[in-house]
């Protein structure tokens, strides 16, 4: 009997694979997703309960985006008419890739990337000049300069997942201005570096500067994501691109309580820095792994050919981290996500006891 098309194209996209999520471990100590820890427990049910009290479901959400779009507007100093939010950061990148890109249309990017927007690029058919970190998992901004003419969009996750690499500063204004096209930089781990490019959308028609309240405010379960954009570009997105409805009610009243306690999200930042700066330190002192630099809640490093002993190892002791294996000329490369101080100890007291 003759495929019926529709069923070709299911089996069009299932032969694409789609993003691979980290396994559930259950009841294990979970520094496999970059999720923050350090936020505490109390922080979320306060805003949850916060805002129970100021919604009723029954209703749609009717006035909600528009509010908590001043509140994010307050909270970076950036007018309202510039700021647009998704049901997450990749619902945002999705929704730009699925309307701004097309098969004709070339990304520039690094290789790796965030893997949820490289699915994306081969689900829509869109091509991908991925340019390869060096030996060290840093990136050679010439690189980026020499293949510009050849894309549409530049597309940089900044600081990178999964190395953890941010260029300078001054490196990417430069490569942004340079770009004759649309430039997205994903600061999802932004909150972790040492700076931001979301002043420089004022002044950069062609910049989109994506951000997220699951990593730095500790709410990934929330779905909660916003860009920062030129008044244009905006306006179309929220009015026209934007589903009528993105967010629930509670997860947009949870975003405006959020935002008025800013300052318990900022302690847990420099928290985080502090302790992965340890994780670093006492990878390096151990001399059996290659350990990168990084500017995100995470750290990468290349265990060898050990790496996926390190892993079982880890995982026996009810510690789960992510398994990359390959990633350039390093074969063996895994990540963890900085966690609470006392995670992070048990973490390296179980590296300590797998080298002896």
């Amino acid at each position: 009997m003759k495929a019926k098309w529709y069923e070709k194209k299911i089996d069009e996209f299932l032969s694409k694979g789609g993003y691979q999520k980290p396994e559930l471990q259950q009841d294990s100590l979970k520094l496999d997703s970059n999720e923050n820890y350090v936020i505490s427990k109390q922080f979320q049910s306060d805003l949850i309960l916060g805002a129970k009290k100021n919604t009723d479901v029954r209703e749609y959400p009717l006035g909600g985006v528009e509010r908590l779009i001043q509140s994010i507007s307050k909270y970076l100093k950036i007018p309202a008419t510039m700021i647009g939010v998704g049901n997450g950061s990749d619902q945002i990148l999705d929704l730009i890739l699925s309307n701004f890109a097309s098969k004709q249309t070339k990304v520039l990017t690094s290789n790796p990337t965030f893997g949820f927007f490289e699915e994306r690029c081969k689900l829509y058919s869109i091509p991908l000049i991925a340019l390869p970190f060096d030996d060290d998992m840093k990136l050679d901004i010439r690189k980026f300069n020499s293949n510009a003419k050849k894309a549409n969009i530049l597309y940089l996750d900044s600081p990178n997942n999964p190395t953890g690499f941010q260029f300078t500063k001054n490196d990417l204004q430069t490569l942004v201005k340079s770009f004759d096209g649309l430039v997205i930089i994903d600061e999802a781990y932004g909150a972790f570096s040492k700076y931001s490019l979301a002043n420089m959308v004022k002044t950069q028609p062609n910049l989109i500067v994506v951000q997220t309240l699951s990593k730095s405010f500790g709410l990934a379960g929330l779905r909660l994501g916003y860009f920062i954009a030129n008044k244009k570009f905006t306006e179309s997105f929220n009015k026209v691109i934007q589903y009528p409805y993105p967010l629930s009610t509670i997860t947009i009243e949870s975003g405006i309580l959020a935002f008025e306690k800013a300052s318990q999200m900022k302690d847990s930042l420099e928290i985080i820095k502090t302790e992965r700066t340890r994780i670093i330190d006492s990878l390096r002192k151990h001399q059996a792994f290659d350990v990168f630099d990084s500017e995100a809640n995470f750290v990468l490093f290349d265990a060898h050919g050990s790496y996926k002993r390190v892993y079982t190892a880890l995982s026996e002791q009810g510690i789960s981290i992510r398994k990359l294996g390959k990633i350039g000329n390093h074969e063996g490369c895994l990540r963890v996500t900085i966690g609470t101080k006392e995670m992070n100890s048990k973490f390296l007291l179980a590296i300590r006891d797998f080298l002896g």
